[in-house]
């Protein structure tokens, strides 16, 4: 075991105070430090050091301020291409009151570079290697469906300075990639349903706002594309995050913490609560009503970010939403997003 302190003599004329200025701390935490390492019998309560032969003293004793100084240089700051990896594996579960938890595992690859002429960044995000309940779809309708997005992929968004989507690279490439890409996809899906379904797909895709925020009220976007200063903040405040796909985001009050777990690695805990009045009945259909509130939905939303102390990689990411009435689950939905 690693000793991290050393039995000081005491001379004539020391007290607390004079020898914890020459360490760099108070009396008071001297008194603290030494008091939780000696036998009950030697403990120390006064500034006087008359009859204390031995004060013990750290070896590697930092203040509040250098351990808040190093937690913050060991966090992600500003917005940094070294931010993602290229790829990661997902796992999402998905839980209601009323149907059996789903469990799907993918595959997703990241990209960013930096458009010199627009002056922005440019995330290139495709997904792959779908399975659920660990086995690949072998049904039409997932088949399909999996088949029509895989023709757009990579999708490429372009990000603002604070690493979050603000919108697509280029939405016309996508449309006329489907467009064109439609008539192998339509070659093994036949029949009326899966000619109805591309045509609903190809509708949705050609509405760049829709598109965009199918993918930024996913819990995949909100959590694998944090705003910086989270990392940095030490007092609450409030978010607002989507319990749903596609239904609105709704204020929360977030409470952070850091931990060093581990030597080369710092967790980012944001514990949010949710704070806008508003039903679960809204937040399942994704419309607000007029009439306020008179029984508001309890919810919770979690996310925790490990990040590499030194070159402040994401190395994991998990987060999970609880929806409740009056004590009731509604719906829960977690995610695990692990680099490699």
């Amino acid at each position: 075991m690693e000793i991290d302190f050393l039995q000081y003599q005491v001379r004539n004329g020391d007290t607390l105070t004079s020898i914890a200025s020459r360490l760099g701390m108070s009396s008071e935490e001297l008194k603290v430090f030494h008091n939780s390492h000696c036998p009950k019998m030697d403990k120390v309560w006064f500034e006087n050091l008359n009859d204390v032969k031995k004060i013990f003293v750290p070896i590697h004793f930092k203040t509040e301020s250098q351990k808040e100084n190093e937690m913050n240089s060991s966090l992600p700051g500003q917005f940094s291409s070294s931010f993602w990896a290229n790829t990661y594996s997902i796992n999402e579960t998905f839980e209601t009151s009323f149907e059996s938890p789903v469990n799907i595992d993918y595959t997703i690859d990241l990209n960013l570079r930096k458009d010199k002429n627009k002056g922005q960044y440019v995330l290139s995000y495709s997904q792959k290697d779908f399975k659920s309940g660990g086995n690949e779809p072998d049904d039409k309708v997932s088949g399909l469906s999996l088949a029509c997005m895989k023709s757009i992929m990579p999708l490429e968004f372009v990000l603002n300075e604070q690493g979050r989507i603000k919108g697509l690279a280029d939405h016309k490439k996508i449309t006329d990639t489907f467009t064109q890409k439609r008539k192998d996809i339509e070659e093994f899906y036949i029949g009326e349903v899966a000619q109805n379904y591309m045509d609903s797909f190809e509708r949705n895709i050609s509405n760049e706002a829709f598109l965009l925020q199918q993918f930024q009220s996913t819990l995949l976007f909100q959590t694998l594309f944090p705003k910086t200063d989270w990392f940095r903040r030490k007092i609450k405040w409030t978010e607002r995050f989507y319990f749903l796909q596609n239904s609105f985001p709704v204020a929360c009050e977030i409470n952070p913490e850091q931990k060093n777990e581990e030597e080369n690695s710092v967790l980012t805990i944001l514990n949010g609560k949710i704070t806008e009045l508003c039903t679960p009945q809204e937040i399942m259909r994704g419309i607000r009503l007029q009439e306020q509130a008179a029984e508001p939905a309890s919810g919770n939303i979690i996310l925790e970010y490990t990040t590499h102390t030194k070159n402040k990689n994401l190395l994991q990411a998990k987060a999970s939403v609880l929806l409740s009435h009056e004590g009731i689950l509604i719906h829960q939905h977690h995610i695990n997003i692990t680099q490699g």
